[in-house]
C-alpha cells in the first residue's frame, strides 16, 4: 500500500458522515484501489449550476495554457449509490497530487473541478506542497485571465490561510466560487465552481 493510499484510508472513516445527495467528490485516480470510496467533500449541493463547457474542452484550455504542468486524461470512478446525481472522474498528476471533476449526469456539464494535495512529510514536503498550489493556481487563472501567475499564487495561499482547519471554506469571485477544503493531513481540495446568479429586481 503506497503512502497516499494509506491516507485516502485514513480520510475516510471520518469524512462517511458527509455523504449524502447535497455532495460531490474529491477524488483520486481510478488507478488506485479503493477510489471508489473516497470521502466526500459537503459543499456541492444538488441544485448547483454548471459551469458551460464539457470537460474535454476545459482540459484541452488547461493544458495549453499550462504546458508544463499537464493534466491527463480524467478517468471515470465508479459510484456505489443508485440515485448519485453526479459522474465523478479524476486525474492522478502524481503520487499525493490529483484532479478531480463532478459531472451531471445525463448532461456530461462540469458541476466543480478540483485539484487534492495529499500532503507528505520529510525532505520533498516543501516541493510537493509547492507545485500542489501552483496547480491550484493554474485553474484558479483558467477562470480568472486577468490574474498573473503571481497574483493566482498569492490569492491560493491567502484562501489555503483563510480555510485552514475548516471543512470548507468559499469566496464568491463573479459567476464562480473558489472553495479551500481542508482536511489537515488527509488531504486538501481546492476546488473552482460556477454561480446561480440572481435574476435583479425589476
Amino acid at each position: 500500500m503506497t503512502v497516499a493510499q494509506s491516507l485516502l484510508r485514513l480520510a475516510l472513516p471520518a469524512l462517511l458522515m458527509l455523504t449524502g445527495q447535497n455532495i460531490a467528490l474529491a477524488d483520486p485516480s481510478a488507478e488506485h484501489a479503493g477510489a471508489e470510496e473516497m470521502p466526500k467533500a459537503p459543499y456541492l449541493l444538488a441544485g448547483a449550476p454548471t459551469f458551460e463547457t464539457t470537460l474535454i474542452n476545459f482540459r484541452a484550455r488547461y493544458n495549453e495554457a499550462n504546458p508544463t504542468q499537464q493534466i491527463g486524461e480524467f478517468r471515470s470512478i465508479s459510484d456505489k449509490s443508485p440515485n448519485s446525481f453526479l459522474t465523478r472522474a479524476a486525474s492522478k498528476i502524481n503520487e499525493n497530487l490529483y484532479a478531480s471533476t463532478a459531472l451531471e449526469k445525463g448532461t456530461g456539464k462540469i458541476k466543480t473541478l478540483q485539484i487534492t494535495y495529499l500532503p507528505i512529510q520529510g525532505a520533498e514536503e516543501k516541493a510537493a506542497r509547492t507545485l500542489a498550489i501552483s496547480y491550484m493556481a493554474n485553474l484558479m487563472r483558467q477562470f480568472d485571465a486577468t490574474l498573473s501567475t503571481e497574483q493566482s499564487v498569492a490569492r491560493v495561499a491567502s484562501l489555503i490561510e483563510k480555510g485552514k482547519g475548516q471543512q470548507f471554506y468559499k469566496q464568491e469571485v463573479g459567476a464562480v466560487r473558489f472553495v479551500i477544503s481542508d482536511n489537515g493531513e488527509k488531504g486538501l481540495t481546492f476546488a473552482v465552481e460556477p454561480v446561480k446568479l440572481a435574476l435583479a429586481e425589476p
